[in-house]
């Protein structure tokens, strides 16, 4: 990456004594700041840390002196030095007397956009979300450079505080072939940013800090008109957007809706929940959690609706190393449903409670069978078209090759299932993977048969009257878990459960697992298979997080036995029994 800051005309406008220390000081070129405040000893501050310039406060006379050589303050109480990035901005008193200075260093920083350069191309508008100073500017100003000089974009930068182009008339060299609009007062920011588009014809607007109601709808219609934008807020995550009701149109806003009672049962939610008004005007949201660390969400409209549905989204984490190479890593949700682990191909974020030791370590650990290739996928066939070919096989006294494949209840497969209040992702898991002939549907007038919960069903008189009506079968399970579920689809498709090892079933949990969620679950398998079952002994496992001993109960249930946890956390585990 290569840096400009011009810091020499920053430390020129400060009294000399401070400005002889910081151009000596060893950490000169990491400098974030000077804060000047009457009566208080003059302070820098670093990425790390801050340090006392001197034991002499600062006088009126010393604050007065380094306002003379900055530019005019603005309604925002900011200032400039003209051709420089450089930030000064002011504290006054109630009468307005300027008692306060903070004196921010602005660099450009060219080669930030690697990280997210692909996303910018794809002509899609970015939110950039983050603390102040964690560098959302300096990108802002990296990317609108690069739309214009390299992606050949025209762009207008609507520079509020003169913040991204620098102070003045002329516009630094950082932001390219990019034009900049100034912006008379702050509270006209949303009329500039209307007036751009309606006057200066841009394919790409930027705008630093929207953070009013207004400038949140002239976002969008700006966006509504196809213009790209590229804009920051503050906030650490969405979920800081969505919780502010000023800002919360930037990811489609937030209405309450009211379910009908059968809806409502059926998602196994209140009555009246939140769900998103509209599309959002940006498509991508960008979390910068730190300079070299940031999190991507590629669709927000995606990741909004997981978060009011009190689902966890999965998004990509981006880091840069020491060598400028970009890793991508994604967050996958867990196979239950909560929580979630980082994986990726170039680097992996492995959770501290995961220890190498116990089973593995002592080498009693046998690996898993592999799980079947793409082609072997494509290819293969699965356990119920092997069962009914034997069936069919026994008996050769007549023709089956014209004839459809049967349900129990005589009906035509695919056998359409109607889910009531059990978990549709989890159903769709368990269909994929062992490949059963089922199809879920949500019109309960088009089902073969309806998979409840049995708390559900006892509670609800008119799906028992409407399945009558319509001579549909309920079939119930007790609790919506990967076990009870492949059970039940068994019962409906008249399957028998296989043996007690079958490397289908247990792909069930392998599936999107995590190293850390595989390794638990291999260590709970062996024990069933080597001590529990053979030798009739209870066995104790490892300490695990709530999420993967969850996944170890449902295991365990998977081979009919029994299992609790107990311990204080970190250290809580799993205790299985034998039948």
């Amino acid at each position: 990456m290569t840096i400009t800051d011009d810091l020499q005309k920053l430390l020129d406008i400060l009294p000399q004594d401070l400005r002889q220390i910081l151009e000596k000081h060893p950490q000169r070129d990491s400098l974030v700041e000077v804060v000047l405040d009457l009566g208080r000893r003059p302070e820098a501050r670093f990425p790390n840390q801050a340090e006392y310039l001197s034991e002499t406060p600062v006088t009126q006379e010393q604050i007065d002196d380094c306002i003379k050589r900055v530019g005019t303050f603005g309604g925002d109480n900011r200032a400039g030095i003209e051709q420089t990035l450089h930030r000064i901005s002011a504290i006054r008193n109630r009468s307005g007397k300027i008692i306060g200075l903070t004196c921010r260093v602005g660099r450009a920083i060219f080669g930030t956009i690697g990280m997210i350069r692909d996303l910018v191309e794809t002509g899609k508008s970015i939110l950039m979300l983050g603390r102040p100073g964690v560098g959302k500017t300096t990108a802002l100003r990296e990317i609108a450079r690069v739309l214009a000089d390299e992606l050949n974009k025209r762009v207008v930068i609507i520079d509020t505080s003169n913040e991204i182009a620098g102070d003045g008339d002329v516009a630094h060299p950082a932001i390219g072939r990019s034009r900049r609009m100034q912006v008379a007062h702050p509270d006209l920011q949303h009329q500039v940013m209307i007036e751009a588009v309606e006057n200066h014809m841009p394919e790409v607007i930027v705008i630093d800090e929207i953070g009013t109601e207004l400038e949140a709808l002239a976002a969008r219609t700006i966006a509504e008109r196809g213009v790209q934008l590229v804009g920051t807020a503050h906030g650490n995550q969405i979920e800081n957007l969505i919780k502010n009701p000023t800002l919360a149109d930037l990811v489609g806003g937030i209405q309450a809706v009211t379910l009908g009672d059968d809806e409502a049962r059926r998602r196994g939610s209140q009555k009246t929940v939140l769900e998103r008004k509209a599309p959002p005007t940006f498509e991508i949201a960008v979390e910068m959690s730190e300079r070299q660390r940031w999190v991507v969400h590629e669709s927000v409209a995606d990741t909004v609706d997981n978060l009011l549905r009190g689902r966890q989204p999965s998004p990509q984490v981006r880091t840069i190393d020491d060598n400028g190479k970009v890793n991508i890593t994604r967050h996958l949700v867990a196979i239950n449903g909560r929580g979630g682990q980082t994986l990726g191909g170039e680097e992996s974020f492995v959770p501290p409670a995961r220890q190498a030791n116990g089973w593995r370590a002592s080498g009693q650990m046998v690996p898993l069978p592999s799980l079947p290739t793409e082609a072997q996928k494509v290819s293969g066939r699965s356990e119920f078209d092997r069962l009914l070919d034997e069936s069919l096989n026994d008996y050769d006294g007549f023709d089956f090759a014209n004839t459809k494949q049967a349900g129990p209840n005589g009906e035509d497969l695919p056998l359409h299932v109607y889910p009531y209040g059990v978990s549709r992702s989890q159903l769709e898991q368990v269909v994929e993977v062992l490949s059963l002939p089922v199809v879920l549907t949500k019109d309960i007038d088009s089902a073969d048969a309806i998979l409840a919960l049995r708390s559900h069903v006892k509670n609800h008189a008119k799906l028992r009257q409407m399945a009558r009506a319509r001579q549909v079968p309920i079939h119930m399970i007790k609790s919506s878990t990967l076990p009870q579920i492949t059970r039940g689809l068994r019962r409906l498709l008249n399957i028998d459960d296989p043996d007690v090892g079958d490397d289908r079933e247990m792909q069930l949990f392998l599936h999107s697992a995590s190293d850390d969620e595989m390794d638990a679950l291999e260590e709970a398998r062996l024990a069933v298979e080597q001590i529990v079952i053979p030798k009739g002994q209870p066995v104790e496992l490892l300490p695990r997080s709530p999420q993967v001993r969850k996944m170890q109960h449902e295991l365990v249930e998977h081979y009919r036995l029994k299992s609790h946890s107990f311990g204080e956390e970190p250290n809580r585990r799993l205790r299985i029994y034998p039948a």
